[in-house]
């Protein structure tokens, strides 16, 4: 990059504008987006996490196809809805009808209907990481809303409704882990059901003020809902009897973002499209599901706005982000005109890359250090080397560039520091 000049950031995301100006991210068209190396590697750290954190609670990875024959649609009778509401993007050839997929319960249903033929192939999750589309007519946000973005989204197969709680807690576990793994606060919040169907949903929110949902809150509880939930006819017994909340009257408005939404589904879709299995008795029973999603680019948006880091003179510059799930843990700038510091931080750098640690070493020549400095505050590198004048002996100064803090340490002791 190098010089890169930070203008007319926009105030409701910052982050993302730097991205966008800095070429961390190009846009299309109104939300379809590119991602830069950086950003890509974030995400697909972002995605090991989900993945390592959902096998670790007993999920099972599978990929489905995004473009899907229109006759799945059909089958669930949900064709219609998703076309005349403008969601669903198609296209007709002369092999029939194409969808691209907005959401995955019909492929997943096509997907299990052999696998799951037997009460003894239940209970089981199944869940995927891949490419959704939604002909959003109202695209704001950056990655927050695009017409195409990568999601999460997991299913769940039970014998009973019992059955489908026990797998709908351990995914809320999950997510739990899985938000507090990326750094964000995250909180569950009862929510309406909406198109989804079934009895019970909690969305996955992060307090913040660039997003677009309001919710009710109690700080001191932890209690939150969507207020769409008081629009229900029936919404203090919904609370008292699927939540056990009696009382909301502390409950204060607080803008959030959602990143996750994990529903009981109950029956619906297997008897949209003849979802089955054979009992213990030999009869034919309706499996119970559930789903859960968790929207990936949103997710990559929220660390970014989250991380920003502002220099009290020049405003948003750049950011730190988080430790663990950085694509590069710390930047080294050498004083390119010093043979002897140069040949140092090459030194430094090939040991860093023998111990696994990514690294990036910014020997471009004619940048001066000052905006060497400032890229690797546009690029999120949390740690920055420099090696100059002021390094001396074999200690080297370590700065934290989310606090500004510097460490002195030897090249053994950095090596522990992030190994650590």
């Amino acid at each position: 990059m190098g010089n890169t000049k930070l203008n007319n950031i926009d105030e409701m995301y910052p982050g993302q504008s730097i991205l966008l100006q800095t070429g961390q991210l190009v846009q299309y068209g109104a939300g379809l987006f590119a991602y830069n190396t950086v950003p890509l590697l974030l995400r697909r750290n972002i995605e090991k996490v989900i993945t390592d954190t959902l096998n670790k609670y007993g999920c099972m990875e599978v990929l489905l196809p995004t473009l899907q024959p229109d006759t799945i649609w059909r089958n669930s009778g949900r064709y219609d809805h998703y076309v005349n509401s403008g969601t669903m993007l198609i296209t007709e050839s002369n092999k029939g009808t194409f969808c691209l997929a907005p959401t995955g319960e019909e492929a997943m249903l096509e997907f299990v209907r052999e696998k799951l033929k037997s009460y003894k192939n239940l209970p089981v999750t199944f869940y995927q990481i891949g490419e959704k589309y939604r002909n959003e007519i109202r695209t704001r946000g950056y990655l927050l809303r695009g017409k195409s973005f990568p999601m999460m989204d997991a299913y769940s197969f039970d014998k009973n409704e019992e059955a489908m709680a026990v797998s709908y807690n351990n995914i809320r576990n999950a997510y739990l882990e899985i938000f507090e793994k990326l750094g964000l606060k995250v909180i569950p919040i009862i929510a309406d059901n909406g198109d989804m169907g079934g009895k019970k949903s909690e969305e996955f929110m992060m307090i913040s003020e660039q997003g677009e949902d309001k919710i009710l809150y109690d700080e001191t509880t932890g209690i939150g809902l969507n207020s769409e939930i008081l629009e229900k006819e029936n919404y203090a017994e919904y609370l008292a009897s699927e939540y056990g909340i009696m009382d909301i009257s502390n409950l204060k408005e607080t803008k959030t973002m959602e990143l996750g939404h994990i529903f009981q589904l109950g029956t619906r879709y297997s008897e949209m499209m003849n979802g089955k299995y054979i009992d213990q008795e030999g009869n034919e029973m309706l499996y119970f599901m559930g789903c859960y999603g968790i929207g990936i680019s949103r997710t990559v948006a929220a660390i970014y706005e989250q991380y920003l880091i502002t220099d009290p003179k020049f405003g948003p510059c750049g950011f730190a982000l988080p430790d663990s799930i950085a694509p590069f843990k710390v930047q080294i700038v050498p004083k390119m005109e010093n043979l002897e510091k140069y040949e140092l931080a090459q030194k430094l750098y090939q040991k860093l890359q023998e111990e696994n640690i990514p690294a990036i070493l910014d020997d471009r020549e004619n940048i001066t250090m000052g905006a060497k400095i400032k890229d690797c505050k546009i690029l999120g590198t949390p740690y920055l080397l420099v090696i100059g004048d002021k390094t001396e002996g074999n200690l080297i100064e370590l700065e934290y560039i989310k606090t500004g803090g510097k460490i002195s340490l030897t090249i053994n002791d950095l090596i522990r520091h992030f190994k650590k």
